[in-house]
């Protein structure tokens, strides 16, 4: 593993009392504290989730801590938690380059862009297909501890991570998903990637708990799949199940997307961000009552 070829260190704070702080304890901290463990590495790249965490090294090694009920830290569970950062063995001589913390799985990409899955896999998020039982009938492993590979006939650019659903981007700037990507009993299980129509050219994906954007390389904004707080930015808060475009950013160029649980950020090239969803408690702004819930205008209009 890559030593540090320049200072860096890696912090934490909040909630951690699954051990996703990666202190050594599970409990919280209300102010930012250094991940001892991981000094001794040349850690690139940290995804946080709800209730575990993981770094990327340099070198492409993974490490992972905080909850492991699942087996989403990389390896079976021998406690319900992890509070220290350890090495995902497993993927040992594999470079990765990106992965992404959903609900109860995890995803990572490496650099021949080869996609891996673990974690919870009762909705297919992990895109394994049905195990064959005794009656003939085929049911879906609830748990797969060991990172496998998922999405096998894809190059993938980018990986993301739902509440029970996984996308991915390809080289080709195509965009697939599987699991079940809204809230459950809504739409069947699907455990082999399908391609979203409509899509071309896509430079990025963010994925929220039941929602989806992709920002393609003209910059046009694209949203689809839950909206029940109006995080789809498109003026109402019904669900698509399809990809909208986002109308109100068409007049931003933006440079990067993000999806929270149950909102969405955008960057523009200015350095401006612009936010919807659940304004005034989850983002700090005062918005009228009644106001619609789409983007529009300029940052701060």
């Amino acid at each position: 593993m890559a030593l540090p070829s320049r200072p860096v260190a890696v912090l934490a704070w909040g909630s951690g009392e699954d051990g996703q702080l990666g202190m050594g304890r599970c409990d919280e901290k209300d102010w930012a504290r250094c991940i001892g463990a991981l000094d001794a590495y040349a850690v690139s790249a940290v995804v946080a989730g709800s209730r575990n965490s993981l770094a990327i090294c340099d070198d492409g090694s993974l490490f992972t801590w905080g909850w492991n009920q699942r087996g989403t830290l990389g390896h079976p569970p021998e406690t319900k938690t992890e509070s220290s950062p350890a090495h995902v063995d497993a993927l040992i001589g594999v470079k990765i380059v990106q992965a992404a913390i959903g609900g109860w799985h995890c995803l990572a990409v490496d650099d021949k862009g080869r996609a891996y899955a673990w974690g919870g896999n009762e909705y297919g998020q992990c895109g394994e297909e049905p195990e064959r039982k005794e009656d003939g009938t085929r049911a879906l492993r609830r748990d797969i501890p060991i990172p496998q590979r998922c999405a096998l006939k894809l190059k993938v650019r980018q990986v993301a991570a739902g509440g029970t659903h996984s996308v991915v981007l390809t080289q080709e700037g195509h965009v697939w998903t599987w699991g079940q990507p809204w809230p459950p009993g809504d739409i069947k299980k699907i455990s082999t990637p399908v391609r979203v129509q409509g899509l071309e050219q896509v430079s990025m994906i963010a994925v929220g708990a039941f929602h989806n954007l992709a920002l393609s390389v003209d910059g046009i904004l694209w949203a689809w799949g839950n909206n029940e707080y109006g995080q789809l930015g498109i003026g109402d808060t019904q669900p698509r199940s399809q990809p909208i475009r986002v109308e109100g950013l068409s007049n931003l160029s933006l440079v990067d997307i993000a999806a929270g649980g149950w909102h969405s950020a955008a960057l523009t090239k200015e350095g401006e961000i612009v936010s919807e969803h659940r304004w005034e408690k989850m983002l700090g702004l005062q918005v009228a009552r009644g106001e619609s819930a789409a983007w529009g205008g300029a940052p701060g209009a």
